[in-house]
């Protein structure tokens, strides 16, 4: 379990920033497995969700969600405020998903 609290909102009820160190952020790029991508094709004719990717794109945002906090705790944070994500195509077959937000240290009011 991580020592860094992350969190999408600006501000955290009953807690206040005691200092702001600054923008932290952490990527994993991802390629497609050929024999998942045949069973995603096949799952594409008949329709629902490809649950080879959605597992895919989980791991991805674990893992960037792990390297932003890794990031966070080097710079002596205890928190990460203002979290967002965001997706791109590297490639045909590969895809990077980037987890950013403000490194702060935060303490109970």
């Amino acid at each position: 379990m991580s020592d860094i609290e992350v969190y999408t909102l600006e501000q955290v009820p009953g807690h206040k920033v005691s200092k702001v160190i600054g923008i932290v952020r952490g990527n994993s790029v991802r390629t497609r497995h050929v024999g998942k991508d045949i069973l995603a094709g096949l799952r594409n004719l008949v329709g629902g969700e490809v649950i080879e990717y959605t597992k895919l794109m989980a791991e991805s945002r674990e893992q960037a969600i792990d390297r932003m906090c890794d990031e966070a705790r080097m710079l002596g944070a205890n928190a990460v405020v203002g979290v967002r994500f965001e997706t791109s195509m590297i490639a045909s077959m590969a895809a990077e998903l980037l987890a950013f937000g403000t490194a702060v240290v935060m303490e109970k009011e």
